[in-house]
């Protein structure tokens, strides 16, 4: 029975595991849950993930939310499913964790000040200095990844560390679908843009393209 992955569109969370489970080419069903309908807070997800989030996944008579721990799981169920999510040495893979850290820490922390200061505030209670702050804060926060990078992707190989940064950095520039005049994407760094259009052409990636978003 193919492992069922519970999905949001527009949650760089599930978009990560998505990501994951496309590059291991493990097979699955996907669920998609409705934000405007309330459906993670329903009780039938609610019994998979009690905190009411996306993503989760139902693995046989496993059940397991936190994207990070799902994605680490993938790549130990799965080893001979695609190419590793966390790939190389001892070290190597060390590395990739800590990037996976810091994402989640200091990145996510960023874009999420920016979310809630534009996507969900309403424009007429928009405040022009705390989302020019929100702003610059990240796009500090993108100049350090721009000089961590030990090839072409933010490890060396492609790792689950790309699919963690790349939805949080989508994520912040759909905000200025809503405020043009925002500004961010020119002050990526070049390296960062760069790295976004090789994850971009990867030949799964448009298919978890938030539908939305199109």
């Amino acid at each position: 029975m193919a492992l069922t992955f519970y999905y949001g569109a527009g949650s760089p969370y599930a978009w990560r595991v998505w990501l994951a489970l496309e590059h291991k080419g493990i097979p699955y069903e996907r669920k998609v849950l409705s934000f405007a309908e309330g459906d993670p807070k329903k009780p039938e997800f609610l019994a998979l993930n009690p905190r009411g989030k996306v993503p989760a996944i139902v693995d046989g008579d496993l059940r397991l939310y936190e994207s990070a721990a799902i994605v680490e799981y993938l790549d130990d169920a799965y080893p001979n499913y695609g190419k590793r999510l966390f790939p190389g040495s001892v070290r190597d893979r060390a590395v990739v964790r800590r990037m996976v850290c810091e994402a989640d820490n200091y990145v996510a922390a960023a874009m999420n000040r920016l979310a809630r200061s534009v996507l969900f505030t309403k424009p007429e209670e928009w405040n022009a200095e705390r989302i020019a702050a929100a702003r610059d804060e990240l796009a500090a926060e993108l100049a350090r990844w721009s000089e961590a990078f030990r090839g072409d992707y933010l490890a060396g190989p492609l790792s689950a560390a790309d699919y963690t940064l790349y939805p949080l950095i989508a994520l912040a520039l759909r905000c200025e679908k809503k405020q043009p005049d925002l500004a961010l994407r020119e002050r990526l760094p070049q390296r960062i843009g760069a790295w976004m259009q090789g994850v971009e052409i990867l030949p799964f990636f448009p298919k978890t393209w938030p539908a939305h978003w199109k």
